[in-house]
């Protein structure tokens, strides 16, 4: 899948060298502001950049690879899946904002591809058991919220969420690795509960990512969450009911995993419960440094009406101030509907979280065996069957024409070649081997009926 991104990025950067004769970033946007906006040519080099950001940041249809890399180290995810690789197809975005604010016919199509992803994925958690899979998914529908604020021209809002993301997504995934060291592997959380006063360190931080995640009033991820709605509010209310919708969701299933993986009675072997214990300081103390991160990180995005400055906006303002003139950006809202928007969210957020309570803590519901799941519900647990759908119909017969290019063709034909001619130069040579005998005489016939077939042929010519 990421070759089929690379692909696509490779050949907008190509038409890019072509049409502008560089690949600086400033060459390339100073040249770009010159050309007619939405024109062709932006559009088809903006649209196969977006292609590369679709493969590296897991966007509908090219994010399947990134639950699977869940087999991988914990620390690994952390690292790869939170703050660096998958990533990287927003920087992009973002570094090359003059591009994409000159073709709106492309931030169209990021944004719908930002809002579907986010959805998609948000309703896949909801079903997950693997613990890991469930932050996977989550990693997906916060990759598409971020692609939905670019898709909307909000570049820096979408950095801001990428910045607090990676810190909560971060020590999710280390607090995971925790709960996985201290169960001795098991990731089921259907096999979990009760760790809250086992694995203390561990249940506090991971709790609190769970509320920046969940948009909890406050923490980082509740002002990075806020300026995107915001955004979305302002320009299509469409977009921000669905985002809202999918940062419910987001709230439901990350507190599914807390109270399924910490509260009510421990579900797995009562060998496996004496041996739970506290991860080490080496594991611990990440998972504070992250915690601290997480609750403080949205302190470099405060919205304006708390009258302090938005640091990253201005620490970005030398990046994105050149597509401003592009972007049909609405006038900013007035404190009363910041104040109003920010309250929805923050209690819908809280709301949410509560209806998790009620339903894994007080009414002790577990989620139920696969055998026993009907309708949607068995096809949300399933993924959408997308992965067999890309198996049966992409796979598979991509191996089957392989093995038929390796089994016939490379064989039959391109052996057969390459082995032919090996065995007709072998052959001439011996064969012209035997003319060389050593015998003056038969030299000389040689060269007398040589002289005659020239003869010949000169004559018919």
């Amino acid at each position: 899948m990421n070759r089929i991104g690379d692909l696509g990025f490779l050949l907008g950067m190509f038409f890019i060298l072509f049409h502008f004769g560089t690949l600086e970033f400033g060459g390339v946007q100073k040249l770009a502001a010159e050309l007619t906006p939405d024109s062709g040519i932006l559009i088809t080099i903006t649209l196969l950049l977006f292609v590369g950001a679709i493969g590296k940041s897991a966007q509908l249809p090219l994010y399947t690879w990134l639950p699977d890399a869940m087999a991988g180290p914990t620390p690994v995810s952390a690292l790869i899946h939170a703050a660096t690789m998958v990533t990287a197809g927003i920087y992009m975005v973002v570094r090359s904002n003059v591009l994409f604010a000159m073709a709106p016919t492309t931030l169209t199509v990021i944004l719908f591809v930002g809002v579907a992803t986010s959805l998609f994925a948000a309703v896949i958690g909801l079903k997950q058991n693997d613990i890991k899979k469930v932050l996977a998914y989550s990693t997906v529908s916060q990759l598409g919220l971020m692609f939905a604020a670019l898709g909307l021209g909000a570049f820096s809002s979408g950095i801001f969420h990428l910045v607090t993301h990676a810190f909560f997504k971060a020590l999710l995934f280390l607090g995971a690795g925790s709960v996985i060291h201290a169960l001795h592997g098991e990731q089921d959380i259907r096999n979990m509960g009760g760790l809250k006063k086992l694995i203390p360190i561990t249940f506090i931080t991971v709790l609190i990512a769970a509320l920046a995640i969940s948009g909890f009033p406050l923490l980082s991820g509740f002002f990075s969450k806020d300026e995107i709605l915001a955004h979305a509010y302002e320009q299509n209310k469409t977009v921000w009911i669905i985002l809202s919708f999918s940062s419910f969701l987001t709230a439901f299933y990350m507190f599914r995993l807390i109270y399924l993986t910490f509260f009510n009675t421990f579900r797995g072997t009562e060998e496996t419960r004496s041996h739970v214990h506290e991860s080490p300081w080496t594991m611990t103390v990440p998972l504070v440094v992250l915690c601290f991160l997480s609750i403080f990180g949205g302190l470099i995005g405060l919205p304006s009406v708390f009258n302090v400055g938005h640091w990253l906006d201005g620490y970005l303002s030398g990046v994105t101030e050149g597509s401003l003139r592009f972007l049909n950006h609405t006038e900013a809202l007035n404190h009363t509907m910041e104040i109003g928007l920010m309250s929805l969210a923050g209690f819908g957020a809280i709301l949410v979280i509560l209806f998790a309570r009620n339903r894994y803590i007080t009414l002790h519901q577990l989620p139920p065996e696969e055998v026993s799941l009907k309708g949607f519900e068995k096809l949300v647990y399933n993924k959408f069957y997308v992965d067999e759908f890309y198996e049966k119909f992409i796979s598979q017969p991509v191996f089957r024409l392989s093995t038929f290019a390796g089994d016939w063709i490379d064989k039959m034909i391109i052996d057969r070649v390459v082995n032919g001619s090996g065995w007709l130069v072998d052959f001439s040579g011996r064969t012209l081997r035997l003319l060389q005998n050593g015998n003056t005489g038969f030299y000389v016939f040689a060269m007398v009926i040589g002289m005659v077939v020239l003869f010949i042929i000169r004559l018919l010519i």
